[in-house]
């Protein structure tokens, strides 16, 4: 017997935490899923990410002495969340934790397409010295509309405004500044040149994007998906870039990832597919997620609010 708190942790993130665990935590490491399935019925705390969800969802099945989960993961659909609800588990995410180099990935992925830079590469390539830029769209005077105004979205905002890009949010709550509400935006997607996704997925926003939104955005407007590929209509986003019915689509993800090798998208020169990178492109999110993780535990035993809380009820 111990009265100490069992935390459940990833060997992973080891180094960056254990020299720095207060004695009150009795941490059991694992570095594999059976070692998980082993330790995981006695953590009060889990950090238990793997880059197979499922067996996270079954360790969250099988952890019934758990109060707190942790997660670098910002998305935690995968998980049993109706369980989590149930149980009372306190939940914390990785929201946040990789909002700039997703915010840096998505203006690099819009300057690509207006300057298109995808063909210079190709060009390089082949050791051709091209005579004129294949892309003149220029981000300045351009208009797009956010939709997700989260810790990732308030910094795409910041960063297209520095272009001079024109940028219209849509929040849930609306606003008097220009911001729209969730039953404003629709109606308005003619307007603008850009249409960027960074919203949470969810129930609400499962398909959020399909035919009729398509259809409303200018033949000349492009769609930015850095938030999940469930959010759009793939079906729907393949016709109408086949029929050029929008000029481009900017995908950071797709459905289902990763993209089947025969899938139609990877035929379509006017999608551009980056792999679900954008989180990726970093060397600090261990290092972050371990100073969140290290800041909340004083919380923890202190019975202060943990942050930043997910709801499994709301499913962000």
């Amino acid at each position: 017997m111990t009265d100490k708190t069992i935390a459940v942790l990833s060997a992973l993130i080891r180094p960056a935490i254990e020299p720095h665990l207060p004695d009150w935590v009795e941490p059991r490491w694992f570095a594999s899923t059976d070692e998980l399935m082993e330790v995981v019925p006695e953590a009060e705390i889990g950090w238990f990410d793997l880059y197979d969800h499922a067996p996270m969802a079954e360790g969250v099945r099988r952890a019934e002495k758990l109060k707190w989960f942790n997660s670098i993961y910002a998305g935690l659909d995968f998980l049993p969340l109706d369980l989590l609800a149930q149980r009372g588990v306190t939940v914390t995410n990785g929201a946040g934790i990789n909002a700039i180099t997703i915010a840096e990935y998505t203006l690099m992925m819009m300057l690509t397409y207006a300057k298109g830079y995808r063909d210079v590469v190709r060009a390089q390539d082949r050791r051709e010295w091209l005579l004129d830029s294949p892309g003149k769209i220029e981000l300045a005077g351009s208009t797009a509309l956010l939709l997700g105004y989260g810790a990732i979205g308030k910094l795409i905002e910041t960063r297209l405004k520095a272009f001079g890009v024109e940028v219209t949010v849509v929040r849930r709550s609306g606003g008097a500044d220009g911001t729209l509400g969730p039953d404003e935006w629709r109606r308005k997607l003619g307007e603008f040149d850009w249409v960027v996704l960074a919203v949470p997925a969810t129930p609400e926003t499962e398909g959020m994007i399909g035919a009729d939104e398509l259809a409303a955005m200018k033949d000349t407007a492009v769609l930015v998906n850095i938030a999940r590929g469930t959010v759009v209509d793939q079906a729907a986003l393949v016709a109408a870039l086949q029929d050029k019915s929008i000029a481009a689509a900017l995908l950071d993800v797709t459905d289902p990832e990763p993209l089947p090798t025969d899938h139609v998208l990877w035929t379509l020169d006017n999608a551009h597919i980056t792999m679900h990178l954008s989180g990726r492109a970093q060397d600090k999110m261990f290092a972050r997620s371990a100073e969140r993780f290290l800041a909340n535990l004083g919380r923890y035993r202190r019975g202060e609010a943990l942050e930043p809380r997910f709801d499994p009820a709301l499913g962000y």
